[in-house]
């Protein structure tokens, strides 16, 4: 597919979601995985990636090794981390392209659910980790999905043990205003409410999702010149 070109949303039998029906997309299909940034309207993260099963009860994507994607920086061009935390989310923004680096990552996201877990590899396939990233709910479009990210994330390790991260950054934005005390106080029930999933070890975590692998014949999904378009309709 090449670039510039509108996603390719291959659509498979629908499903009930909230509001009715939900078009799902067919494995192999390419959508975009999308944030708004926080504390305003704009998208400032878009991520080509490839469906790997999509139902009633779980989207699964693979964002591949050298896709080109949509990132964050500030209005000068530094990349936002390494821009010192007190002023890390009061400077002037502004995105580029950008290519995803290292190896790929598994996303699984059950509807509803205020967060999303990524599967991390290392060189060689060897499991690393998996990833909680606290969100806001997937929000369906006929392109792909969208989310606003809650900076709290949590590591959860192959031995089952875990821990929280950013901390830090979930105070700051709190700190700048990006973030009131009710929106914290419901994310830090998202993230309890993760850490029970945890530790009950159910899906995803037992689910065996560390052993997938990509088809091979996948090629990278391409990145749309219209990556930041306003969706048509969207659902839950």
């Amino acid at each position: 597919m090449a670039d510039g070109e509108a996603v390719s949303a291959g659509k498979g039998p629908g499903a009930d979601g909230p509001d009715g029906p939900v078009d799902l997309w067919a494995p192999g299909s390419h959508i975009l995985w999308r944030y708004r940034e926080n504390g305003g309207p704009h998208l400032h993260i878009a991520r080509p990636v490839t469906v790997v099963r999509d139902d009633a009860d779980l989207l699964a994507v693979w964002l591949a090794p050298g896709t080109e994607c949509v990132r964050p920086v500030l209005a000068d061009g530094t990349p936002v981390h390494l821009e010192p935390l007190a002023t890390r989310y009061t400077k002037p923004r502004s995105v580029q392209r950008d290519r995803w680096f290292g190896t790929g990552v598994l996303k699984l996201a059950r509807p509803g659910r205020p967060w999303s877990v990524w599967l991390f590899w290392d060189p060689g396939w060897r499991f690393k980790n998996w990833y909680v990233n606290l969100e806001e709910p997937l929000t369906r479009w006929e392109g792909g999905v969208d989310s606003e990210d809650h900076f709290l994330d949590i590591s959860v390790h192959p031995d089952r043990t875990w821990h929280w991260r950013d901390e830090d950054e979930f105070a700051q934005a709190r700190q700048d205003g990006l973030m009131g005390a009710g929106a914290a106080e419901r994310v830090r029930a998202a993230g309890r409410a993760a850490v029970a999933e945890i530790r009950a070890w159910g899906a995803p975590y037992a689910d065996g999702w560390e052993d997938w692998r990509p088809d091979p014949s996948w090629p990278v999904p391409s990145l749309p010149g219209d990556w930041d378009r306003t969706p048509a309709h969207a659902s839950s």
